[in-house]
């Protein structure tokens, strides 16, 4: 099978503009508007998807990690004091919610896999990820780079959060998203190189 690539993108319609407009939502629905949960949900609900597709890694899992982590945002909606974007509080419900799904998983037997990495990774791919070349492999990108600097590497770069946001979503300082981020792209210029040079091989062979 060919490997899925990175193609350039953020998501062309987040901003601090729209973050400020969601977490409007999020209040609304807090205090009882039920069109304005519904409009929440909406917002939001690709970027949630993205997310837990990418952490998760399975793709046929996502649609019910999503439901689970809305269900989960919609009861702790309450809660929600307004003081980081909904869109970095709900992240934030998200990335928990894989790592209970994760460590249930763990727990019990595992009788088959329908859905790897590589399909995974080809139907959660973003498009025009800016800063990087066309031509490397997503499932190689998955494979190599740990858990944590993956899942600071989505945050920033493939949902656009901002580092500070993507640290009180996680739960570290901001220096450590930092260099996980740094890190990952250091790990994927090198599977660039690498692809290169192999593609150049044949090439050089019969020169």
């Amino acid at each position: 099978m060919t490997p899925a690539r990175i193609h350039p993108a953020h998501s062309p319609h987040h901003s601090p503009e729209s973050d400020a407009a969601t977490t409007l939502l999020a209040l609304a629905a807090r205090d009882g508007d039920p069109a304005k949960a519904d409009q929440f949900v909406r917002a939001l609900h690709r970027d949630v998807w993205r997310y837990v597709a990418y952490l998760s890694a399975d793709r046929q899992a996502a649609d019910d990690l999503t439901q689970e982590v809305f269900l989960r945002a919609l009861a702790a909606l309450p809660r929600f004091q307004g003081r980081s974007s909904a869109r970095t509080w709900l992240l934030s419900i998200a990335r928990r919610t894989v790592v209970d799904s994760l460590r249930h998983a763990a727990a019990r037997p595992r009788l088959c896999d329908h859905d790897d990495w590589q399909t995974a990774a080809e139907h959660a791919q973003p498009r025009d990820l800016p800063g990087f070349e066309d031509g490397i492999a997503l499932t190689e990108l998955l494979d190599t780079i740990p858990d944590e600097r993956r899942d600071a590497f989505v945050l920033t770069q493939l949902l656009g959060l901002p580092y500070a946001e993507a640290a009180q979503a996680i739960g570290c300082p901001v220096g450590t998203i930092r260099s996980r981020v740094a890190r990952a792209r250091a790990a994927l210029l090198t599977l660039l190189n690498t692809e290169e040079t192999t593609a150049d091989r044949p090439a050089l062979a019969a020169a």
